[in-house]
């Protein structure tokens, strides 16, 4: 299968270039400090969807020191989980308007077609249009990702929303970031790849979001991006390492064999360090039974979790596979922005020699993981230390 990544970058460099924005001169520019405010529902804000790390308006600001380095740029992230152009309204002075931002993007939909009948959702993103524009802010209307019907949010409901926000765009000429063609332009092309950038139905995990930012940025400066190289945040352990500098016990949650290597691992780097285990049992089990257990994590309390699925597990129906190993990283975040480390290992750290099958479940972790946007650890081509010595090495690595 082709990258993700590789394909956003293509299509988006298909895209036809847009005018650039006033703020976009001005980013150009470099002599004043740019201040863009997303809004938005739970695809906007930071939940465990993209990592519980960040989301499109943190990428967007990546995406647009790519294009204008010498930019004095900040970019707000003002997206809240269950919201409607009714709730973003209401605390649009408050979340936005407050911060005096020069450019203002707005993605509403996803749960106004739940239960905001269209006329009001209509007239809702108008008078937020019309307040930005009071406010002195430039404003990108984006229309939201495609999903998976369902009988909640049926296509033709989904449909009539994203057209209102298009022509909202056009009769308020307004710039158009139109997230869905790009979401559809990748399933038409190939429906694998749509789906390796969703987290559920409706969400999309960070290499959605990646597409997101591409298509934003195109939208406010006229030129494509491509976001290919940006790996997931550092530090990877902050938390975890936090908590050592402080002399304060580490609690894990860690499947075989990470249960009994994490702890000298750990006192490698922190002689004195408290390692509080609890192992994570995956022997047995199949992908769908490790995702059921893995709805308790968020209530353990745990300060870092180690997953680290089996190679032996099989790979019958790839879209099944993603569906399990996507919430087994899901429910291993917390709700919101990350509140404790999650590290994902790959199997062939603690087993070296992986037959054709187990290659195949490893190269589709491989890409579930990055599009999660979690740390990782992996074994290096030709490396061929054995997996206590990898996952030292690893730590010491990322050791703030």
């Amino acid at each position: 299968m082709r990258s993700v990544v590789l394909l956003l970058s293509c299509l988006c460099a298909g895209l036809p270039a847009a005018e650039p924005t006033q703020t976009a001169q001005k980013l150009a520019a470099g002599k004043e400090p740019v201040r863009i405010v997303c809004i938005g529902d739970s695809i906007t804000g930071v939940y465990y969807h993209s990592g519980g790390r960040r989301a499109y308006p943190e990428i967007l600001a990546l995406a647009l020191r790519q294009i204008y380095p010498q930019a004095q740029l900040s970019v707000h992230n003002a997206g809240i989980s269950g919201d409607t152009t009714t709730g973003g309204l209401k605390r649009l002075e408050r979340d936005v308007l407050a911060q005096k931002p020069q450019l203002v993007t707005i993605m509403f939909g996803m749960n106004d077609l739940v239960k905001t009948p269209v006329e009001v959702f209509k007239k809702n993103l108008r008078e937020m249009i019309t307040r930005c524009r009071q406010g002195g802010a430039e404003v990108v209307l984006c229309t939201q990702n495609s999903v998976v019907e369902t009988a909640q949010r049926p296509g033709a409901r989904l449909a009539e929303f994203t057209q209102a926000i298009r022509e909202m765009a056009k009769s308020e000429k307004l710039p158009l970031a139109d997230c869905h063609a790009a979401f559809e332009e990748v399933r038409a092309a190939d429906a694998s790849e749509w789906d390796l950038l969703m987290s559920d139905a409706i969400h999309p995990n960070m290499a959605g979001h990646k597409l997101f930012a591409q298509t934003l940025a195109q939208a406010i400066s006229g030129q494509a991006v491509s976001l290919r190289e940006i790996g997931p945040p550092t530090p990877a352990l902050a938390h975890t390492f936090a908590k050592l500098k402080a002399g304060q016990p580490v609690k894990v949650l860690a499947m075989p064999p990470y249960d009994t290597l994490i702890t000298p691992a750990l006192q490698r780097l922190h002689p004195a360090a408290v390692v509080e285990v609890t192992p994570w049992p995956v022997a047995g089990q199949t992908l769908a039974e490790i995702e059921v257990a893995a709805r308790k994590v968020r209530g353990m309390g745990q300060d870092l979790v180690l997953i680290a699925v089996p190679a032996e597990l099989p790979l019958s129906n790839a879209q099944k596979f993603h569906h399990d190993y996507a919430w087994i990283m899901n429910w291993s975040l917390s709700f919101g922005m990350q509140q404790w480390d999650v590290v994902a290992v790959l199997p062939s750290v603690a087993k070296p020699m992986l037959n054709k099958d187990e290659r195949r479940h490893e190269a589709l972790a491989l890409r579930l993981i990055k599009a999660q946007d979690l740390s990782m650890i992996s074994r290096s081509e030709g490396d061929t230390a054995p997996a206590p010595e990898i996952l030292a090495a690893w730590l010491l690595r990322h050791q703030p």
